[in-house]
Order: C-alpha cells, then structure tokens, then sequence
C-alpha cells in the first residue's frame, strides 16, 4: 500500500490583483491570536486588534471571567489608532485549564501578566484592568512598574475590606424580604441554588454590574463562561464576602509607590465605592479619576460614550 507523505515547500506569493490590500506574504496570518507560555508547561492565549503606537493590555476581570466583555473596545480604540490586546487569564475561556486551585493566586497571576508582556514584546505600554483585573494591574505596577506608560484601574477598590463594605451598605439597602432570602441560602451553604442566583441577578447585578436590559452580547458571553471554581478560590461564595486568596488584600498605603501616570475609572451604581476611586488617584503621584454619573461596573457599556471619552483621552493625553 502507497503511503503519502506531506511536502512542504517556501510559500510563494500568489498573483493579486493590484486594487486588493493584502498582507505580507511571506507568513500564515492567523488574525493576531497567539498563546504565550507561562511557565510550568502552561500557556495563555492573546489577541491583537488594531496597530498603532500606543500599545494597551485589558486585563479581565472575574475571577475567572475572559476577554469577551472587552469585545466594545474594538470600536473605539483601533479607530483613535490604538493598538490593543486581549488574553484570558489561566483557566478562562480559551486558555490552559489545568484546573490547579494552587495557582489561583494574586502573586502567580502577577506573574502571569509579566510573562505575557514578555511573550507579546510591549514596552512602554498601557494597562487597563477592570474589576479583579484591577487588582492585578495594582499589584503589576508595583513590581514591574519600568514596563508601563500608564495604568488605568477600572472599577476596582484598592482593598478588599472597602470593596465589602460598600457592598454591604448596597445589600442593606435590599428588601427586608430579600435579604432574608439571601442569607437563608448563605447559611444552608446553597449560594449555587437558582433561586439564589436570580436574586442576585435581579438585586445586585442587573443594578449595579449593567444596568443595560437586555445585557448586550459580550457580557452575556463573558458571565455564561465564567469559572466559578476561580471566582470562589479567589474571591467566594459571592459579592458579598472575600473568603478566597483575595481576604484581606489591601494596597492602599503602597499606591503613592506607582509613579506612572494613572488613571482610576468609577460609577455611581458600581459595586465599589466612586470616593474610593477618587482617593485612589489622589494617592499616586500622576493620579487623576473620572466616575460616571449614570452606569455602573459596567459603565463600558452602561455609559458606554462618557466611559471611552475618558479612556481615550487618557491614552492620548
């Protein structure tokens, strides 16, 4: 029986026609997807959009949550000639998933981000974490700080105790009823119960995560992913306490140490306190704020114009 073999051969660049825009020839182009090895035979997957010389990494936020809630930023950045990039972090939606809780920590998934900026060679760059990827983009520009342009913390509290308190005011505000509720499921150690979750849904996260009804497609692609195995190691049971890797994370008294120039993003409706945000960016050296007034965790999508006014005028300050 014959056996076939596989001939490879240089490519060769094929006739065009001179009116269509083609890329280089000289390569397999795969849309600027990516994996980036991360250490310990792990890898991460990443995704350039748009070219320019201002170079910005989203980190996502979660725990365990992915790039596709970031999918609006390919409407304003790349038209302002910015160039940005997505990845989704150890165990998210399209990168490794070896499922080991002894990784799912704040100093490893520092590390995480240092091995992507090295993988994808961006210096002098911007950062821009929302939510749990704010506290990574913290504690990076404390540690790697020469690396960085500028930083942009995007709804996230600078401690974990001031996250949970101004939570906690929020979940007072809650019927007595639902309250009720809530805690009947918390103390029967039921959190994952539906009924549970759609009190959630409908109290917290449909008021103070996207106030948008319905929720548009990315935020629903992102949540439907979500591990939840992360989101517990890291953070909990729920919104409502830090009892994972995240308890007792606090960054307050180190951030007069990041000198680069900063950015701290807030809402009125968010889960985290706006004066917070604000006196965050009192607390660094090159600090500014901008909160919205209307939309909430969310405000990329919920403030969406107001949201990428600030942003982009940050960038291009």
């Amino acid at each position: 029986m014959a056996v076939a073999t596989v001939v490879t051969s240089p490519m060769i660049a094929a006739p065009t026609d001179p009116k269509l825009k083609m890329p280089s020839p000289g390569t397999v182009h795969i849309g600027g997807s990516k994996r980036i090895q991360i250490g310990q035979g792990h890898w991460v997957w990443t995704k350039k959009v748009g070219s320019g010389e201002i170079k910005v990494l989203l980190v996502h936020g979660g725990p365990g949550a992915d790039h596709r809630y970031f999918e609006c930023f390919e409407d304003f950045l790349p038209l302002n000639g910015i160039e940005f990039y997505y990845y989704d972090q150890l165990d998210s939606t399209n990168s490794d998933k070896p499922n080991d809780p002894k990784l799912w920590t704040i100093e490893r998934y520092t590390e995480e981000v240092e091995a992507v900026r090295q993988g994808l060679g961006l210096e002098q760059f911007y950062m821009l974490g929302h939510s749990w990827g704010g506290v990574l983009a913290i504690e990076y520009a404390l540690k790697y700080q020469q690396h960085l342009k500028g930083l942009v913390i995007s709804n996230m509290a600078a401690s974990s105790d001031s996250f949970l308190y101004h939570v906690s005011k929020i979940r007072a505000q809650f019927p007595e009823s639902d309250r009720a509720e809530l805690e009947r499921y918390e103390n029967a150690n039921e959190t994952e119960d539906p009924a549970y979750q759609k009190l959630l849904l409908n109290k917290l996260y449909k008021v103070f995560i996207c106030r948008l009804d319905p929720w548009p497609d990315p935020v629903s692609r992102s949540l439907d992913g979500w591990n939840q195995h992360v989101y517990n190691a890291i953070q909990g049971r729920n919104e409502f306490e830090v009892t994972g890797t995240m308890k007792g994370w606090d960054r307050l008294a180190d951030l007069h140490k990041i000198k680069v120039h900063s950015l701290t993003i807030g809402a009125r409706y968010d889960e985290m306190d706006p004066e917070d945000m604000r006196k965050m960016a009192t607390l660094m050296p090159r600090g500014q704020s901008w909160i919205s007034e209307t939309g909430s965790h969310f405000a990329m999508y919920d403030d969406q114009q107001n949201y990428f006014n600030a942003v982009l005028k940050f960038l291009k300050a």
